[in-house]
């Protein structure tokens, strides 16, 4: 570190003690690459830390957090997507140097893009009339982040003026956009719910997400199906002893679960001070060590069953559910909105996406089911992929895909139909967990 000639001891104690000290090592483990933070402690820095490792879709096999006092320490083991130690140089220089300016704040802006927000009922083709309006108003969709969960969507999208290219700032025209996806968003019945608003900053995309379905109160609603036997289990109690209160998460393992977990402790306003993560094949194990910022512990039954379903809501939010699609091909305008429309008149239903575009090429993901929360059945997915393009539309996840049609009855109809399906589903589940069953027949 270079000083300046003015700079004196003082200061530069200051500087030293509130600039992150990273040290990456390759050596000490041989499955993984060891990632040491430590510096002095401020709220939301464990989150910070998270977050650039998750933003570089890296896997965190096993963490241990403590910031007990003024200090703050973490270590991280992990991995790439396909479970290597990290050798890349320059992926190692970026971690170093992000880790290290933590304490600095950063954004994530894209020039030029007006950010809009929009949350309300989900429900089969809503995304395909939100597409259509911004083709309509003449809007190209740049980037995109899309989430479902318990009936509720909420997404951001980065949009761009078609004609000019540039920023949509004209106030008129604004509010004619947002009245519009407001009648898209509220359906027949969801006035006051649906919520669509312009801003040209976020902080981060995926943890505005969070913060918006957590504002919307994703975790209070039940839906009538629910197909999925992947429930996080989350136990929060207290340790009346030394003041805190103890969260214990267990579920699925996961790209960027941590994020997700950290990032809602955070949020809701509770400080980490001591933590453990680790995972197995499959499963994860997080264990945190949580207060208020005032420094109490959770006090009551309600708040104690507010973070329970907070968590459980966090961890879900970003859960796999259908099938993976993968669209690439040179972006035009109105480009989603006919994609969106080919999957609603084909009864695909969106449950997550994410949308890019670098120069003249887009590169979306997409995570559809059926109209009730199934997996599609292959047939579906291969006419969307002849309607859309074979080589531009492709299927990436189709694990699920024999197991979920095995449980299907063609005699059901109706809700009733529909919920006498799903408890069979679950039945039929349990056994294949079991080993009773085989997956498919």
């Amino acid at each position: 570190m270079e000083w300046t000639p003015c700079t004196d001891e003082y200061e530069k104690l200051v500087i030293r003690m509130s600039t992150p000290r990273v040290v990456i090592d390759n050596a000490v483990c041989s499955t993984a690459t060891i990632v040491k933070v430590d510096s002095g402690r401020k709220h939301g820095i464990l989150l910070d830390a998270v977050q650039v490792l998750s933003d570089l879709n890296l896997s965190i096999k096993k963490a241990y957090i403590s910031s007990d006092g003024r200090w703050f320490m973490d270590v991280f083991h992990v991995t790439d997507q396909n479970g290597n130690k990290l050798t890349d140089q320059s992926v190692l220089n970026y971690i170093e140097q992000s880790l290290g300016g933590i304490h600095n704040g950063s954004t994530n802006v894209l020039n030029g893009l007006t950010i809009l927000e929009l949350t309300g009922t989900d429900r089969v083709g809503l995304l395909s009339e939100v597409f259509a309006v911004l083709a309509e108003q003449q809007c190209d969709v740049v980037n995109a982040k899309v989430w479902t969960h318990n009936g509720r969507i909420a997404s951001l999208i980065y949009v761009k003026d078609s004609s000019s290219g540039t920023l949509i700032e004209d106030s008129h025209r604004i509010k004619t956009i947002e009245a519009r996806l407001r009648n898209v968003l509220k359906g027949d019945n969801d006035i006051r719910s649906a919520k669509t608003s312009f801003t040209n900053a976020v902080v981060h995309t995926e943890r505005r997400l969070h913060q918006m379905m957590y504002a919307d109160r994703d975790y209070q609603r039940n839906p009538i199906f629910k197909f999925t036997s992947d429930i996080p289990v989350v136990t929060v109690q207290n340790w009346a002893e030394r003041g805190y209160s103890v969260v214990n998460v267990q579920c699925k393992d996961r790209i960027k679960l941590l994020f997700d977990v950290v990032c809602n402790l955070t949020d809701m306003e509770y400080v980490v001070f001591h933590g453990t993560a680790k995972t197995t094949v499959d499963q994860a194990y997080l264990e945190f060590y949580i207060r208020h910022k005032d420094g109490t512990p959770i006090s009551s039954e309600p708040e104690r069953h507010r973070v329970i379903q907070c968590l459980q809501a966090a961890v879900e939010r970003r859960a796999f559910e259908g099938v993976m699609l993968e669209l690439c091909t040179e972006d035009r305008q109105g480009l989603l909105a006919e994609v969106m429309r080919t999957f609603r008149e084909n009864g695909l239903n969106v449950t997550r996406a994410e949308i890019s575009t670098i120069g003249d090429r887009t590169s979306n993901v997409f995570y559809v089911t059926d109209a009730i929360g199934y997996p599609a059945d292959p047939k579906m997915i291969e006419s969307v992929r002849q309607k859309v393009g074979l080589s531009h539309l492709k299927v990436k996840e189709l694990a699920l895909v024999c197991e979920e049609k095995a449980e299907r009855e063609d005699e059901a109809v109706g809700v009733g139909g529909a919920v006498l399906l799903c408890l069979g589903s679950l039945v039929r589940r349990n056994l294949y967990n079991l080993g009773l069953i085989k997956s498919c027949s």
